[in-house]
């Protein structure tokens, strides 16, 4: 406090967000930007690994390892956490691109049925752990709204989730829940698709994006805290993308 007046900077002190798929990209960052706002963090990861350097540097209330695709687990760690909570953001999950003659249907039905069913779950078995007004939050992307050839499965994947979101807003209400749809975003998953790639994609953006510079976690990190703090936004999709569908 200063003057009485609140500090802008530690404007989620005494709140607690679970950032499920803390240990790099947008939910390290993520995790980060509320640390520096004052807030408390719940790290959920895969790698135990990854997840236990990360936690050195953010020093969370507690930490999780587990696969967010894993249902039966999900339901555990939000029965087991011990209070309520102010926030939910899940970034976990990736695209999945392939070519309908080299398409393994198994493989990807599981692909697709294990990212609505993630998401599904976050929702279902947060329910009674989030505290009124606060927030359900889910990464998605913008990139397969524009069909191309191999984009199949990313494409029904980008068209469900706002739909989906919609819909959890109503059921889940005085519970908000939103969603960010990201374009590229320069982060260590997008360095794994890429591979020997990435350094000629992040030089097109820059000459191409209207805002001459690539999307960092940071940029995608401060559009989810904003949501946590404006209690008006609900069951609604915000891109962020430095304008890549504008000149796509």
């Amino acid at each position: 406090m200063t003057g009485g007046k609140p500090d802008p900077h530690q404007d989620l002190a005494d709140q607690t967000v679970v950032v499920i798929g803390a240990s790099s990209g947008i939910g390290l960052e993520t995790a980060r930007q509320v640390r520096a706002a004052g807030g408390q963090v719940v790290m959920v990861g895969r790698d135990p690994q990854r997840l236990e350097r990360a936690a050195a540097e953010i020093q969370p209330l507690s930490t999780a390892s587990l696969d967010a695709t894993d249902t039966g687990r999900l339901q555990r760690f939000f029965a087991d956490l011990p209070a309520p909570v102010d926030h939910v953001i899940s970034t976990a999950g990736g695209p999945s691109y392939a070519p309908l003659a080299d398409m393994d249907l198994e493989q990807t039905g599981r692909h697709f049925g294990d990212r609505l069913a993630m998401t599904l779950g976050t929702a279902k078995y947060s329910r009674g752990k989030v505290r009124d007004a606060g927030t359900l939050l889910f990464i998605g992307g913008t990139g397969a709204r524009r069909p191309s050839k191999g984009g199949t499965v990313a494409s029904a994947l980008t068209a469900a989730l706002p739909a989906l979101t919609a819909s959890l807003a109503l059921e889940l209400a005085p519970v908000r829940v939103n969603l960010i749809a990201a374009g590229f975003v320069d982060t260590p998953l997008s360095a794994s698709l890429l591979g020997d790639q990435l350094e000629a994609r992040r030089a097109e953006l820059r000459a191409s994006l209207p805002i001459g510079r690539v999307v960092g976690p940071q940029d995608v990190a401060a559009l989810a805290l904003h949501i946590m703090r404006n209690e008006a936004l609900t069951g609604a999709t915000y891109d962020i993308d430095g304008g890549q569908q504008l000149v796509a």
